[in-house]
């Protein structure tokens, strides 16, 4: 029987109970603070011998073996009993793949895999499961080479920039994106603040603090970065979600694994504070979807009502008002990209411009081979079969390699909405509510 003809687990309230709780959480409004979607975590390439089965076979196991560290926030996932089964069996994730030819002729494998799927493979193994709502740190990182102290800077956006410090952020920008950690640095306009670099080597988080005003951010950290004897080391404290503010450190011995080090400590201690429990997966995949513009009792009633006839979705229920924003408990069926297919086809519910994507796999590459991996009773709206198709040439140079490593979310969001977001396993969907819906009628509306 289809979903959508099984009975709701959610049913509708009275109107005056409604009413009330509109009442209610309007008046609960708590101070802005910062949210970030990180794009991408269930995509990801790597290389390949070729495009034969074995080729194949291996790259799909490489990839997914890196998507279940990114996801599990710990490296110790792939030594767990049960892992290396899963790993063979990689292609079943797959929602689409695709054979890629370099500029040097070799061959890479871009893939992405089905988040649901993901999470309840780990989940299957007593593996811990980290969300795609990720606290966004704000590093401030003073580094002393050869007796010069130096800031390392970004554009405030946790973008490379091209000035002397270029090399270590870019290594901490290669870093976190490997592993889905959001991290952004101080601009430029910093570096000579000697006082403020003082501070940051002293581990002195007042002055630190206040220039971070302004700035998007989770998490403050205040890193060192010193050589010795041929090694480098890295200390650091934390100001923010409820971390450990006592100093920590990794040593390695260039800057590359200085940073991958670090930032891989950075994703385990998150991931401790934040990632699910095997058992609380669940086999019914739950995402918050945010509706604005939603302002009485029948909006709200007639939104989920669309909602609850999506053939995905299981159920729906009220989470949150705040103002004239409804939240929406939705649990679904299928995989999240399904599900984000059938609203699209709705005009009510309108994206809000900005709304983080998933990114997709590919890159300034030659396609060789591409092919939609998902099964075809996945498929939104579709029973056709996977295919493979020839690419062609594109400019070398532009691509994924320009793509954020993460996203902001489209609007600013409560503490209370940040931890509920850094809880829960799927990006939080953002739209507004039209009432009526859009009808084309020969260019008019």
């Amino acid at each position: 029987m289809p979903v959508s003809n099984q009975n709701p687990v959610f049913k509708p309230l009275p109107a005056l109970w409604l009413a009330a709780f509109f009442s209610i959480m309007l008046a609960m409004v708590p101070a802005p603070a910062a949210a970030v979607t990180v794009s991408g975590l269930y995509s990801v390439d790597v290389p390949v011998s070729g495009s034969g089965p074995s080729g194949l076979a291996k790259g799909y196991a490489d990839g997914l073996a890196r998507v279940f560290v990114r996801i599990s926030g710990t490296r110790e996932v792939l030594a767990l009993d049960g892992v290396q089964a899963l790993l063979a069996d990689a292609e079943s994730l797959l929602l689409s793949y695709q054979v890629l030819r370099g500029d040097n002729g070799e061959s890479r494998l871009s893939m992405a895999f089905g988040a649901v799927g993901v999470n309840r493979a780990l989940a299957s193994v007593e593996a811990p499961v980290w969300g795609a709502n990720r606290p966004l740190t704000l590093a401030w990182v003073a580094v002393e080479d050869r007796g010069v102290r130096k800031l390392v800077t970004g554009d405030g956006e946790g973008q490379i920039n091209g000035g002397a410090d270029n090399n270590w952020s870019s290594a901490f920008a290669r870093a976190a994106m490997e592993r889905g950690l959001p991290i952004t640095l101080p601009s430029t306009d910093f570096s000579s603040n000697r006082e403020l670099l003082s501070d940051i080597w002293g581990q002195f988080t007042g002055r630190v603090r206040k220039a971070s005003d302004g700035m998007k951010h989770d998490v403050l950290a205040l890193v060192r970065v010193s050589r010795s004897g041929g090694k480098w080391r890295a200390g650091w404290v934390f100001e923010g979600a409820n971390l450990n503010s006592s100093e920590e450190s990794v040593s390695a011995d260039t800057r590359e694994a200085l940073a991958e080090a670090l930032v891989n400590r950075w994703a385990e201690l998150y991931a401790d504070r934040y990632a699910v429990a095997a058992g609380e997966v669940g086999d019914l995949p739950q995402i918050d979807i945010v509706l604005r513009g939603v302002t009485t009792v029948s909006g709200y009633g007639k939104a989920s009502q669309i909602l609850e006839g999506l053939t995905p979705v299981v159920n729906v229920g009220a989470s949150r008002v705040k103002g004239d924003q409804l939240t929406l408990r939705v649990a679904f069926s299928g995989e999240l990209d399904q599900l984000k297919q059938y609203i699209a086809l709705d005009s009510r519910f309108v994206p809000i411009e900005g709304e983080p994507q998933e990114a997709q796999p590919g890159s300034a590459k030659t396609p060789v081979a591409s092919a939609d991996a998902k099964p075809a009773q996945e498929q939104a709206a579709s029973n056709e079969p996977k295919t493979t198709s020839e690419g062609r040439e594109e400019e070398p140079g532009a691509g994924s390699s320009k793509q954020p490593a993460f996203s902001y979310q489209p609007s600013p969001v409560d503490e209370q909405e940040a931890e509920q977001a850094f809880e829960s396993l799927y990006q939080v969907l953002y739209y507004r509510w039209q009432p009526a819906p859009v009808i084309d009628n020969g260019g008019g509306q």
